[in-house]
């Protein structure tokens, strides 16, 4: 047929993605980006803009980004390698590995005084956390709750420059987060975040492993994915930009994390499954392509099928999804329209219903950086668009959803 491609995207429509995006580059508010789409065997990648809002070297496909909490879709995997070798159960109880987390106390009101609390109904358990229900968890629509302070006091969550990936070394992360209530009963309510970090510290204590070492192991290196980890080592720091948080009201840029001596050009002292990594669009893609083979990659097998399809559905039940779906509803204008998807897998949103383009089972998440990463197995696609201009202004966000608005009208079959 005339003016269409092989894959299912029309030429038109992978030029016109291209016009959306420049068009925002262009307009000074997003410095420069990667975007790459595929469908089948073809893989179409857009490198635009420069690494620096002021100019400097070209964004180019093997530019590494801060993936912020595009990170949890990856992460947690590791926690599904251990579930099909049967080293965890998905109603295990955790206190064995997490003992910090034993015999819970829970606030009798989620936005209550840190000492009105009732005794836990039931210890934590593995599954919990994969579906993001253990109890605790940050919710910056009640900033002013004094649980919120709470994270923030103890340290759990905000360095002293505000960087909000945990700074200490995950024993004392644990300690420190043992010292505090639950806000809801476990497996009672969705709450973000939390049971991601948790995850990486249980991986860790199960498998007498780092979190990132068990992960190269088995996830990066099966899938080739050598550019992908918790910093940016020195040989490859020429490849990451600065991350801006333009200022709200100005639009001005600033720099929230720079290259040389910034977050990710070191180790971290913990490694964060909810907002640590660092990645290219290629090893991105080698994990979602991976996803929508259910678990394989070439002749190998990375995950059990049935373990890519429990992630990869909405795992919460109607309770659960009604106060997901009410919350995301409640703070579109906070979170620029992110996340009103109505479902959760494990570590990533599951599209319950058609809210925008993509269709029911499109599965993903974005990141606060100006990260996001979906598959869709109904077309067998898969979308990655990473900048680096943090969530602070609309700017990026808007970005994200001009690319899917337009990357599901370049289907074409």
């Amino acid at each position: 047929m005339m003016g269409q491609s092989n894959s299912g995207f029309s030429e038109a429509g992978l030029r016109r993605l291209r016009e959306v995006l420049a068009r925002h580059v262009d307009s000074g508010k997003i410095p420069g980006l990667v975007a790459l789409v595929s469908r089948g065997e073809e893989t179409h990648v857009e490198a635009i803009g420069t690494m620096r809002h002021d100019g400097g070297a070209p964004m180019r496909r093997d530019t590494i980004f801060r993936m912020a909490s595009t990170s949890k879709p990856v992460a947690a995997s590791a926690t599904m390698v251990l579930l099909d070798e049967c080293r965890l159960r998905l109603d295990d109880p955790v206190d064995p590995w997490l003992p910090e987390l034993a015999d819970r106390k829970v606030l009798k009101r989620a936005d209550g005084p840190l000492d009105d609390t009732v005794p836990a109904r039931r210890p934590i358990t593995v599954r919990d956390l994969l579906t993001s229900t253990c109890g605790l968890g940050l919710d910056m629509t009640a900033r002013t709750a004094p649980m919120m302070s709470a994270f923030f006091e103890q340290g759990v969550y905000g360095q002293e420059d505000g960087w909000m990936l945990p700074g200490p070394g995950p024993d004392e992360w644990m300690r420190r987060l043992g010292t505090l209530p639950l806000m809801y009963q476990p497996g009672e309510r969705w709450l973000y975040n939390v049971s991601d970090d948790v995850l990486g510290v249980l991986v860790a204590r199960v498998t007498g492993q780092s979190f990132e070492s068990f992960l190269r192991e088995r996830i990066f290196d099966p899938l080739g994915m050598k550019d992908t980890g918790f910093h940016v080592p020195a040989d490859k720091i020429d490849r990451l930009p600065p991350l801006y948080a333009p200022d709200w009201q100005t639009g001005e840029f600033h720099v929230e994390d720079e290259v040389e001596g910034g977050h990710h050009s070191r180790p971290p002292a913990f490694q964060s499954g909810g907002g640590g990594l660092d990645s290219t669009v290629d090893d991105y893609h080698a994990y979602f392509r991976m996803l929508l083979n259910h678990g394989t990659h070439g002749t190998q097998r990375i995950l059990s099928r049935p373990a890519v399809e429990l992630m990869t559905t909405n795992r919460l039940t109607p309770e659960q999804t009604a106060a997901l779906q009410t919350w995301a509803r409640s703070v579109v204008h906070l979170s620029h329209g992110q996340g009103q998807h109505g479902g959760w897998g494990f570590g990533m949103t599951v599209r319950a219903y058609r809210g925008d383009y993509a269709p029911v089972g499109q599965f993903g998440w974005d990141g606060g950086s100006g990260t996001t990463t979906y598959a869709d197995p109904h077309n067998q696609l898969v979308g990655i668009l990473l900048t680096q201009t943090g969530m602070s202004t609309p700017d990026s966000a808007r970005v994200i959803h001009d690319f899917w608005t337009t990357l599901y009208q370049a289907i074409d079959d």
